[in-house]
C-alpha cells in the first residue's frame, strides 16, 4: 500500500466498526457493498442515480458523481471514513486515489498511477515508451485536419479520453465520418481532446492479476466477446473462461503483463488488461486498476480460490491483505453472458428465482424492470442484464447457456421476447 497508518489495522483488530466508503451502487459494485457489510464495516455509497442497486444494502447514499473529486472529498470528510474504492468501472479509480492521499487514506495506487491508468492518452505514453506494443493512433482537438491523421489507415475507432462503458466509441471509415461524430464522442469527456487509433480486425482476451509488492499473479484469461457491427463496436455481451487462447498466447500476455505493472509503477492491488490478438500479433489495447466489470469478483474466487474482492476491501482499509497463493479445488469453465434486449416496453421477465434453479447458473440479475422502455444499444449501460454460469468443460457451459436463454424472457405487451440472444446469432 502506498501509505499508511497502522492504527487502522489495530482499529480494525479490536472489532471497531470501519467506515468504507465505495464509489458506485450499480450492478457491478453491488457485492462489493453486500461484502463490505458482511465484514462488519459502515458503508457510505456515492452515486448520482437517486436510487441505484446498491442503495438498499448500503448504511448512507450520497447523492455524488463518482467523478466529482470535491464531492466525495466532501462526503468522506462528514462520515470520517477509514477506507475509499470502487469496482467494475474505470475512472472512480482516480476520484479514490485523489481521496485517498488528501486524506491518508490506504491506497493501492498512487495519484500519478491512478491517471496514467484512466487517461488514455497518458496510458498510450507509457506503452510507447516502453515498447510495448499498441495499436497505432492520434491525439486530435476540434477544428483538426488531415494532416493531424498523417500516417494513420480507416477505418478507424475513436474514443473520449477518459471515458468508460464505451460512452462515445465508434468505429469510423474515413475523415468526414470522424469530424461528423467528434463533438458527440467528446460530449462523453472532461478533456478537449479525443483519441483516434487505428480499427485492429482481431479478437479480444482480457487477463485479470494482482499485484503484491510489484510481482504479478495472473487469475483469470478471458475472451471477451463484442459487438463489432455497425459504429458501436467494442460493447461486450459475453466472457468465456478459459480462453481459447491461453496455450498457445498465455506466455506472451504474461510476459506484457509484467512490463506493465514495471512500466506503470504498478505495486499492490487488482489489474485488468485487454488484450487484441490478430495478424499483428499480441497487442495491449487498455488496462485498469481496478475487478473487471464482467462479474470477475464471482467467477474468480471460483476458479483460483483467491478472494480478489475482498482483498480490495480489506486493503481499501489498510487491512493486511490475505495470501494470493490459493487454488480452487477444481476446474471449471465459466460463461459471463451480459445480455442485451431489443427496444420495446417491458411488460413481463422471468423471475430470477426461476433462473437461479438452472443447472450451473451461480448467479443472474436484471438491470431493468418492468415498465422500463428499452432504447436502442448505444454503449455498455444498454446491457439489460447478467448471468453467471459454469459447467465441468466448454460443452456443458455452452448446453448450459443454451438451456439459460431459452427460459429467460424479456416481454413486451405483445408478447415479444425482446432478449437478444448473441450465443445463437
Amino acid at each position: 500500500m502506498e501509505s499508511k497508518k497502522s492504527s487502522v489495522q489495530t482499529v480494525a483488530e479490536r472489532g471497531r466498526i470501519l467506515r468504507l466508503q465505495i464509489l458506485g451502487g450499480g450492478n457491478n459494485q453491488l457485492n462489493g457493498i453486500i461484502q463490505a457489510k458482511k465484514k462488519g464495516h459502515e458503508v457510505i455509497l456515492v452515486d448520482y442515480f437517486d436510487d441505484p442497486p446498491g442503495k438498499k444494502y448500503a448504511d448512507h447514499h450520497e447523492k455524488t458523481s463518482t467523478f466529482d473529486i470535491e464531492g466525495n472529498l466532501r462526503v468522506a470528510r462528514k462520515y470520517k471514513v477509514q477506507g475509499i474504492m470502487t469496482l467494475g468501472t474505470d475512472q472512480p479509480v482516480y476520484t479514490v486515489a485523489q481521496v485517498a492521499k488528501e486524506l491518508d487514506l490506504p491506497s493501492f495506487l498512487d495519484v500519478d498511477t491512478a491517471y496514467s491508468v484512466t487517461n488514455k492518452e497518458k496510458m498510450k505514453e507509457i506503452l510507447v515508451k516502453n515498447n510495448i506494443p499498441t495499436i497505432p493512433y492520434r491525439i486530435v482537438k476540434e477544428g483538426f485536419s488531415k494532416e493531424d491523421l498523417e500516417g494513420l489507415k480507416f477505418p478507424a475507432v475513436m474514443k473520449p479520453l477518459d471515458s468508460q462503458g464505451q460512452r462515445g466509441v465508434f468505429k469510423v471509415d474515413g475523415f468526414e465520418d470522424l469530424v461528423y461524430n467528434f463533438k458527440e464522442s467528446l460530449s462523453y469527456s472532461r478533456e478537449d481532446r479525443i483519441i483516434v487509433e487505428e480499427f485492429y480486425e482481431s479478437d479480444e482476451i482480457t487477463v485479470s492479476a494482482w499485484v503484491r509488492n510489484g510481482k504479478l499473479r495472473i487469475l483469470s484469461v478471458t475472451d471477451r466477446l463484442t459487438f463489432q457491427e455497425g459504429k458501436h463496436i467494442g460493447i461486450c455481451y459475453a466472457h468465456r473462461y478459459p480462453s481459447i487462447y491461453l496455450k498457445e498466447k498465455g506466455p506472451e500476455m504474461a510476459l506484457l503483463a509484467e512490463k506493465i505493472v514495471d512500466a506503470f509503477k504498478i505495486n499492490n492491488g487488482p489489474l485488468y488488461i485487454q488484450f487484441l490478438t490478430g495478424n499483428r500479433g499480441v497487442i495491449v489495447n487498455e488496462l485498469a486498476c481496478r475487478i473487471g466489470g464482467a462479474y470477475e469478483d464471482i467467477f474468480i474466487p471460483r476458479v483460483t480460490g483467491f478472494d480478489i474482492l475482498g482483498n480490495v476491501i480489506d486493503g481499501s482499509l489498510g487491512i493486511k491483505n490475505c495470501d494470493v497463493e490459493t487454488k480452487a479445488e477444481k476446474d471449471l469453465n465459466i460463461s459471463v453472458q451480459l445480455f442485451f434486449a431489443r427496444p420495446g416496453k417491458i411488460c413481463e421477465m422471468t423471475p430470477v428465482e426461476i433462473m437461479m434453479e438452472l443447472p450451473g447458473m451461480v448467479t443472474m440479475g436484471y438491470n431493468l424492470s418492468e415498465g422500463q422502455v428499452i432504447e436502442n444499444i448505444e454503449n455498455a449501460t444498454a446491457r439489460a442484464g447478467f448471468m453467471v454460469l459454469e459447467g465441468k468443460d466448454e460443452t456443458q457451459v455452452r448446453e448450459r447457456v443454451k438451456m439459460a436463454f431459452n427460459k429467460l424472457k424479456i416481454l413486451d405487451p405483445d408478447g415479444n421476447d425482446l432478449v437478444i440472444n448473441m450465443e445463437s446469432e
